[in-house]
């Protein structure tokens, strides 16, 4: 958006992801350098505006915190809407959270505007588990 005294930016990007892989502690994080290990599941959605330096501009990313239940599922598919980049949230402790990667990415792709940015993002790290993992068998699907 353009001002009169300037320019103005304002980014909108979704966090989406299975529940309790971790969406609203990386945007805890993000906005408020907080971490709350007893969290509660996100009922809709929730979002934080957090204003950051660009190259000496002044940007203002709005991060939405999506409900990944199955029953908010109807109502988050509008929150993408204006959305210029999208987080793929899945807990590394859990497979499932993984397996269901694809079916938030056709989600996205059925509901947001075109140029919307992507980024795979996992939550739950802890140094040992990773170093245990498989990678090429856990990122090979969909060239992640």
């Amino acid at each position: 958006m353009a001002e009169e005294q300037g320019e103005e930016y304002l980014f909108k990007i979704v966090l989406i992801g299975d529940s309790a892989v971790g969406k609203s502690n990386l945007l805890s994080r993000f906005a408020t350098n907080q971490f709350d290990p007893t969290s509660k599941a996100t009922i809709g959605v929730e979002f934080q505006t957090q204003v950051v330096d660009i190259d000496g501009k002044e940007i203002k990313a709005q991060i939405w915190d999506t409900a990944g239940q199955e029953r908010f599922r109807a109502v988050t598919s509008a929150y993408y809407r204006g959305a210029v980049g999208a987080l793929v949230v899945y807990d590394i402790t859990r497979k499932s959270t993984f397996e269901s990667v694809k079916r938030w990415l056709d989600e996205l792709t059925i509901f947001s505007e075109l140029g919307c940015l992507l980024r795979l993002g996992l939550e739950q790290t802890n140094v040992n588990l990773l170093a245990s993992l498989d990678r090429p068998q856990h990122h090979g699907r969909r060239g992640l």
